[in-house]
């Protein structure tokens, strides 16, 4: 089952270590990665002011002392109110920030579906375990869900920077950061937009490689969409835009032993700009073909 497209990406950004579809969370850009333990990292760094381990003083699941407004105290923040859905009180607290301040309750409200999925990912006690401080950076080392291992918990490291007094965490690196600042509230959109562009090409090489599979038990016979998704080989997600942001179709030829698929945008310039279509060519080989066809399905 996929995730929610946009909210994929922006778990990523929060819980995870790949960069999504754009240069948006770090490998190219999240700053969120599996790291040592605090004893090992001082080790490493020479750095000897990291928090003291004192469950006694901690927050919640925290295994040492958490400062008031410290890059501690802003991580845990920052994942509070991601699980009580205050998502733009969350998002104010990293450098995401530009992507957010301009948007409207109303325009929030578009990417309902795309944040709350990342509500429920949340532990309810987060488990901080180390925080080093040098000058105006920091970084934090928590126990958080991690999405490429299906949400399974593991120590990582967040990054934070100090500006103007207050501490901020860096869900990007430069290059997205620049990015941000300058399409401001147009950022999320856009990442919208290309995320789901990026899947729905995805799911058209998925929707080939289930033909073929199809095709080799059922002497050389294709299937419709609905057929390959009730005996699992797609997701039940190609059957709605709801998730996914596109359309999905595909037609079979008389014989049913060739087929032709399409992908084309939900809401064109809301949910994607790239019409998508799949077609086996001469030698039978599955290729997909893409132009900005206005919101109409390629022919």
């Amino acid at each position: 089952m996929i995730r929610q497209v946009l909210g994929a990406c922006i778990y990523r950004v929060i819980c995870g270590t790949v960069i999504c579809a754009i240069v948006l969370f770090v490998a190219a850009g999240c700053s969120v990665a599996e790291t040592k333990n605090a004893a090992e990292i001082n080790a490493a760094t020479g750095t000897s002011n990291s928090k003291a381990a004192d469950p006694a003083n901690s927050t919640g699941g925290a295994t040492i002392q958490i400062d008031a407004g410290g890059p501690a105290d802003t991580v845990r923040v920052f994942y509070k109110n991601l699980r009580e859905k205050k998502f733009r009180e969350a998002i104010f607290l990293t450098n995401l920030r530009p992507a957010i301040e301009g948007l409207t309750d109303t325009e929030l409200k578009d990417f309902a579906l795309d944040f709350e999925a990342l509500a429920g990912q949340i532990p309810a006690e987060l488990q901080i375990n180390g925080e080093i401080i040098s000058g105006d950076k920091a970084t934090v080392t928590a126990n958080l869900p991690d999405p490429d291992e299906d949400g399974k918990s593991k120590i990582q490291e967040i990054k934070l920077r100090r500006e103007n007094g207050i501490w901020i965490i860096l869900t990007t690196d430069e290059a997205a950061e620049k990015r941000i600042k300058a399409e401001g509230k147009q950022y999320f959109y856009n990442l919208r937009i290309e995320t789901h562009e990026d899947e729905a090409r995805k799911m058209l090489e998925r929707i080939a490689k289930a033909e073929i599979a199809y095709s080799l038990q059922h002497d050389g016979i294709c299937a419709g969409i609905a057929a390959l998704v009730d005996i699992g080989l797609l997701p039940e997600d190609v059957l709605t835009s709801k998730s996914t942001g596109y359309n999905y179709t595909l037609k079979l030829s008389e014989n049913k032993k060739r087929y032709v698929a399409t992908a084309t945008p939900a809401e064109y310039g809301k949910s994607g700009k790239i019409s998508f279509r799949l077609a086996p060519d001469d030698k039978g080989i599955a290729r997909v073909t893409s132009k900005d066809n206005g919101g109409k399905p390629m022919k």
